[in-house]
Formats: structure tokens, C-alpha cells, sequence
């Protein structure tokens, strides 16, 4: 079915339409969430407060066409009171060192790249890549100017490919330099 028709009749009250436009974006609610919180529980957490707001306030939006940008609003701020709460305090038993012999150590490595860049660079790389928002839209729920957007989001690149580089090359150095 057409999204601007499911946002209309989930506007209307149908539960049925507002249930299914969250199945179409909790993925994209997910990845959002994960790179504020880290942690699945709290994630979880973040996305069903965030899924309750935006059932009993979809009446408010104005504009349809706005409705994901809208929702991941939502999960942000929800994402960020949960860390006030908080916080922000991450136990060392939650930290994962990558298995270099496991078939997902390309994706653990990506995580802990993006683990180390600020929260502004994460941000911007989640929403583009992994939620799938345009430049428009980020700049948009971010309150930026999209040339603004733009240039943080080279840098957010260039810091992470630098990180990645900088992984691959100088894991196994000892203080001499030299590799092992």
C-alpha cells in the first residue's frame, strides 16, 4: 500500500495503517537508535516510548511526506533522554573485541570505528547510510543548512576511513614501529 495513504488513515485513527508504517521503518528506527545507545535493551526501549509518542501525536504532523524524518526525530530524542538518564555510563563488559577469524569482523570493525568518532559524525553516517535519509531530510531533522550537512558529512568520512586505515595499519606495532 501507498505510504502517504497508510500516514493518512493512521492520521484518521486506524491502528492497523500506523502498525504497518512502523514495520516499514523499524529497521531504519533501529540503526538510529543503536549508534546513540549501543546497548539492544535500550534500544528497545527507545523505540517503543518513541512508538507510543508518535501514535498519539501522528494527529500533529502536518505534512505526510515528512512522516519517517518525523519518527526518527522521535527515536533521537528518545535515544537522548534514556542517555540523561543514564548518564551515558557504558560498562567494560559490553565492549566486544572482534574476532578476526569470524565472518562479521568486517562489520565489528566498522562498529568500533564508528564507536570512536564523535557523536555528531556517527549521527550524520547512521541517518545517510544506514537509515537511509537524504541530505534534504538530515539537514532538515538536524535543523542544519543542507551545505552544512554536506561538508560534516565529508569530514564524518574522511574521519572514518581514516580510522579505518589507521586500524588496519597499525594494529600489530610495537612502540618501536615495527610490525609484528
Amino acid at each position: 500500500m501507498d505510504p502517504f495513504k497508510l500516514i493518512k488513515k493512521a492520521q484518521k485513527g486506524n491502528s492497523s495503517a500506523f502498525e504497518l508504517l512502523i514495520k516499514i521503518h523499524k529497521q531504519s528506527m533501529y540503526y538510529v537508535s543503536k549508534s546513540i545507545l549501543k546497548n539492544d535493551e535500550d534500544c528497545a526501549d527507545a523505540m517503543q516510548e518513541s512508538i507510543i509518542k508518535a501514535f498519539l501525536n501522528i494527529h500533529k504532523l502536518k505534512e505526510p511526506s515528512y512522516f519517517k524524518t518525523w519518527l526518527i526525530r522521535i527515536v533521537m530524542n528518545e535515544c537522548y533522554q534514556l542517555l540523561r538518564k543514564q548518564k551515558n555510563v557504558i560498562p567494560l563488559e559490553s565492549v566486544k573485541e572482534p574476532s578476526y577469524t569470524h565472518p562479521i569482523s568486517q562489520q565489528l570493525e566498522i562498529e568500533e570505528a564508528l564507536a570512536l568518532l564523535s557523536d555528531d559524525h556517527r549521527k550524520l553516517l547512521v541517518l545517510f547510510y544506514t537509515a537511509g535519509l537524504s541530505i534534504k531530510e538530515i539537514a532538515e531533522l538536524l535543523d542544519f543548512p543542507e551545505n552544512t550537512v554536506k561538508s560534516k558529512m565529508h569530514r564524518a568520512k574522511k574521519k572514518m576511513k581514516e580510522l579505518l586505515t589507521e586500524k588496519e595499519m597499525g594494529e600489530h606495532s610495537w612502540t618501536s614501529g615495527n610490525n609484528f
